[in-house]
């Protein structure tokens, strides 16, 4: 029967062993390592060659005059060994009585290949870097509980390498989204964090005051959409940004309140155009990221991303899946058909929450990848018109394996039809509709100069969480959770 280590007493334990070694003049946290080499390089070797690394020891095994360890660094884990007659007695008891797994050593020896053929290095010497207080979570049963191990997330890595190469993956997701940008001649901005009027999005802002100004704030919604506009009148003619924005909203599978997103305008295209950039954006992204074009996603097998992308009309699709037709439908046929299939929703909300809650049903059965078009204007107020049926917008949405994976449009430059739009969402937000668009009086003014035609595009790191086939919150490196109760 294995034993449960009693955490306070094992750190005791490790107290005192830290205190006795100060007291022999050791610096238990030197702030100066030695050169060394990764383990990686260290497992490439040739055999007997001198070498020096560090690393975590994850595992130890004391056999008497010998002695296993199992060293992990970033990049891989390696065995040392270390012998009675090789490192000295009186250093060898040292290590036996004062090093613990969890500790960061330093050691230098040479290679070597044990009876069983593992590449070793067999020490000559070794240094403690950092005492470790507490000891690693059990080997086999780990960090088993969801909310411990999102709080001590470090842990989890420390325990579960392939975690840490998926945030390696994160980082070269937004790598490749930047470079392809930059390539394509856009110029990377920074718009506001804070802003006194939330725009850019359907969704409920966090608040904040400022304290200087006495000022009442929110936390943007959207990645600067309605200041990148600002900057296609001003001249600019393609810019992106990447960056944290925040929605106070629910929480689930594929939603978190604080997360990345990357938002891209470009002066003088549509939402055609818009298209074919970021299909060939999509594909960069998963070649360079995963080396590879087919996922499974949720339910979804075999989802190809280097194919031609077909488009999908919004409310044709509509109304192959449920037979109403939501441009002619009443709101109370929209109600009734909503109850029919079971789908939640709000009516005091009006008619866009209708229509969007009957096509999220719909979207839940589509494989992708694919372009969804023709968005009607409801629940698109800051999307241009399709000239030959103005009740419909030039927005365009990635969907892939059941969801909204990117949206875009051409944009609405018409600044009487968008100050029109403003104030519909603003009747809604006084009717309660919290995820309305807030009245930005000043964006009106600076259309008024003159926008040029734009499309523009964003997606969040709901992509990457999918393309991990992973919970959004798993995809984070620190989560947010609520405090420890004491």
């Amino acid at each position: 029967m294995t034993q449960t280590i009693d955490i306070n007493d094992e750190r005791a334990i490790r107290l005192n062993k830290l205190e006795e070694l100060r007291s022999q003049g050791v610096d238990t946290y030197p702030a100066l390592t030695d050169e060394h080499i990764s383990l990686a390089q260290a497992l490439t070797a040739e055999i007997d060659a001198p070498l020096s690394v560090v690393g975590r020891i994850m595992l130890k095994r004391d056999m008497g005059k010998i002695t296993f360890c199992q060293l992990q660094d970033a990049s891989g884990k390696m065995q040392i060994v270390l012998e009675k007659e090789t490192v000295g007695e009186e250093k060898y008891k040292t290590f036996l009585k004062f090093i613990d797994g969890g500790d960061i050593i330093q050691v230098a020896g040479k290679k070597f290949l044990t009876k069983k053929q593992e590449p070793s290095v067999l020490v000559n010497t070794w240094t403690l870097l950092s005492k470790a207080l507490l000891p690693l979570p059990d080997k086999f049963h780990g960090l088993q509980d969801e909310e411990v191990r999102l709080r001590k997330r470090y842990l989890e890595m420390i325990m579960d390498p392939e975690l840490r190469q998926l945030f390696v993956r994160r980082s070269r997701f937004w790598k490749t989204t930047r470079e392809f940008l930059l390539n394509q001649g856009f110029l990377e901005v920074e718009t506001p964090v804070l802003e006194t009027t939330a725009g850019g999005a359907d969704a409920t802002p966090f608040q904040t005051h400022h304290n200087a100004l006495d000022l009442d704030l929110y936390l943007r919604i959207s990645m600067g959409e309605l200041w990148q506009k600002r900057l296609m009148v001003a001249g600019f003619e393609k810019t992106f940004e990447i960056g944290r924005q925040f929605r106070n909203e629910g929480l689930s599978r594929e939603h978190l309140q604080d997360y990345s997103q990357m938002e891209f305008y470009w002066a003088f295209a549509d939402y055609q155009k818009g298209m074919t950039l970021v299909e060939s954006l999509y594909k960069e992204i998963v070649k360079q990221t995963y080396g590879r074009t087919k996922f499974e996603i949720n339910n979804f097998t075999d989802i190809e991303f280097d194919q031609p992308w077909p488009r999908i009309d919004y409310v044709e699709t509509i109304k192959e899946m449920t037979g109403l037709d939501v441009l002619k439908a009443s709101d109370r046929e929209l109600i009734e058909k909503l109850k029919e299939l079971k789908i939640d929703f709000e009516a005091k909300q009006g008619r866009g929450r209708l229509v969007d809650s009957l096509w999220k049903h719909c979207r839940h059965q589509i494989k992708g990848p694919c372009f969804l078009v023709h968005v009607p204007v409801a629940v698109s107020p800051l999307a241009k018109r399709l000239p030959e049926q103005p009740e419909l917008t030039q927005r365009f949405q990635v969907i892939i394996a059941g969801s909204e994976l990117g949206n875009g449009y051409s944009e609405l430059n018409d600044p009487l039809d968008q100050a029109e739009r403003f104030r519909e969402q603003a009747r809604l937000r006084a009717a309660g509709d919290t995820e309305a668009q807030m009245n930005d009086t000043e964006f009106v003014e600076a259309l008024e100069y003159g926008m040029p035609p734009t499309c523009g595009f964003g997606f969040s790191e709901r992509l990457f969480s999918f393309l991990e086939n992973r919970p959004i919150k798993e995809c984070q490196l620190f989560p947010l959770v609520k405090p420890k109760q004491n």
